[in-house]
């Protein structure tokens, strides 16, 4: 059962990826959570208090969904590194499409919030040094963590932006990580 900040952070991410940046307030929080009015802002004083606290949720929620969905928590293959990671990008566009859609609202509202931009750098370099131990496991040495996050990003926004009928990027996934990995 989430808590209550966890349900306010989840109607925060609901609003900003279906209404976008603009439809984020605290009271529109408060309603779609069913809450009384000034409990998001009890929680998060100031609209970039709740940005960053939509950052932290979502970044929480990403580890969450690996280790749901991967076959093997920390893969020993290459085949299973990019196994896993071709079905959280999947997952990322498809069943939870808003909740990566707040996460690029989330990217765009950074550029003038520091406090935000600051929360989504730690958040990107926790993300990267992640994949970086898992290919250490598999590829020790090797240093093309940070290329295969920023590939992966690319790949969720496009697919976002123009989805394909047939999205299912497992082959390019499994191409991308051995050509930076073997």
């Amino acid at each position: 059962m989430p808590t209550k900040r966890e349900q306010i952070l989840d109607a925060a991410i609901e609003l900003l990826g279906t209404r976008g940046p603009r439809a984020l307030t605290h009271r529109a929080v408060d309603s779609l959570a069913e809450m009384p009015a000034g409990s998001a802002s009890n929680y998060f004083r100031t609209r970039e208090a709740l940005l960053c606290g939509i950052a932290e949720r979502l970044e929480e929620r990403d580890y969450a969904d690996w280790n749901a969905m991967s076959r093997t928590p920390a893969p020993a293959t290459l085949t299973q590194l990019a196994d896993g990671l071709a079905t959280v990008l999947t997952h990322a566009v498809r069943t939870d499409r808003t909740r990566t859609l707040a996460r690029y609202a989330l990217f765009l509202e950074a550029q003038t919030v520091p406090a935000l931009q600051e929360s989504v750098r730690r958040g990107h370099e926790r993300l990267t040094a992640w994949i970086a131990d898992m290919i250490g496991n598999i590829s020790p040495g090797n240093t093309d963590a940070k290329l295969l996050v920023d590939y992966l990003d690319g790949a969720a926004l496009h697919e976002l932006t123009s989805p394909a009928t047939n999205f299912d990027p497992h082959a390019t996934v499994n191409r991308i990580v051995r050509a930076l990995l073997s």
